[in-house]
């Protein structure tokens, strides 16, 4: 028997549910799994039951899951103790692997944020930044393996249960998990022919027309939406391949992440624009878009005030 243990740090619980997902092939798998530690789950406590504890006691476990980026200190000590307890410690989720939309903050610095949220806010009373019994922010978002050593990433928001599954059952007979370093472009039946509408347009109903499939659809890019598949990993269509996005008429947003951990999605993006005519000045907010889900690693930071 072999033993999880799972925790969730700064993001929204999507890729816990995706663990639930994973349908029937849990079913295999849990024979073989012991759940030590999972707060989505089971009543866990992390100081004792009754808070008795003096120090945090997360089991020891064989294959360890860390969903969430590292937005205050007690996440940063969970993840601590997760790295320290887990033999194989896994990142899931674009909030793991690369900050996720929470790290969209990373472009301010924090008194901005403080001001935005509880002083200058439209819907709420002005009032003091909560202090008491709250654990300390740091000072950006991280993703996880900013603060501890990662085995491996299982992107996406939320991610496949599919890689789940089979990244678990990989973990189970002894063979790592990677996904291949592909663009979302190379999964994508729609068609292309190298050039592309004058101006973008907003997708505000699917993009693909009534009565006909994806696979007869033109490159959503060249149809003038914004698509981030050329700069984005392949795999979020899982074992039925189609990236997801695309199969619902929707062009990719990017939350697989970079092709390569040491790409940099705004500026191949710009690239990847400007080779089929169009300007990527174009673009409002054009560092934040580009890189909606991967703004830890320093790739998005404030910029000076002018």
């Amino acid at each position: 028997m072999v033993r999880v243990a799972e925790e969730w740090l700064n993001m929204c619980g999507g890729c816990e549910i995706c663990i639930l997902d994973i349908g029937e092939p849990l079913l295999d798998l849990l024979p073989q799994l012991q759940f030590v530690h999972m707060p989505v789950l089971m009543d866990h406590k992390y100081f004792g039951q009754t808070g008795e504890g003096t120090e945090m006691e997360i089991p020891e476990a064989e294959i360890g899951i860390v969903s969430g980026g590292v937005r205050n200190e007690k996440e940063r000590h969970v993840a601590t103790e997760m790295r320290k307890k887990c033999e194989t410690l896994i990142a899931l989720g674009s909030c793991a692997c690369f900050g996720g939309i929470p790290a969209l903050a990373n472009q301010y610095v924090m008194e901005d944020l403080y001001e935005a949220v509880y002083r200058s806010s439209h819907t709420t009373d002005a009032s003091p930044i909560p202090a008491e019994d709250l654990p300390p922010l740091t000072d950006r978002v991280y993703a996880v393996d900013e603060v501890v050593e990662i085995d491996a990433y299982i992107p996406g928001c939320p991610t496949s249960p599919d890689h789940i599954a089979s990244a678990l059952t990989g973990l189970l007979e002894g063979k790592p998990f990677s996904l291949p370093e592909r663009s979302v472009c190379d999964e994508c039946p729609t068609k292309r022919e190298r050039k592309a509408a004058a101006s973008f347009k907003r997708p505000l109903e699917s993009i693909v027309p009534p009565g006909e499939s994806v696979e007869d659809s033109r490159c959503l890019m060249e149809l003038g939406y914004l698509c981030l598949g050329p700069v984005t990993k392949a795999g979020c269509g899982g074992d039925e391949k189609t990236p997801r996005c695309i199969r619902a008429g929707m062009p990719c947003r990017g939350c697989f992440g970079p092709i390569r951990k040491d790409a940099n999605p705004m500026v191949d993006m710009m690239g990847a624009l400007s080779s089929i005519g169009l300007d990527p000045r174009s673009i409002p907010d054009r560092s934040a878009t580009f890189q909606r889900y991967t703004g830890a690693h320093n790739r998005l930071r404030p910029l000076p005030k002018r």
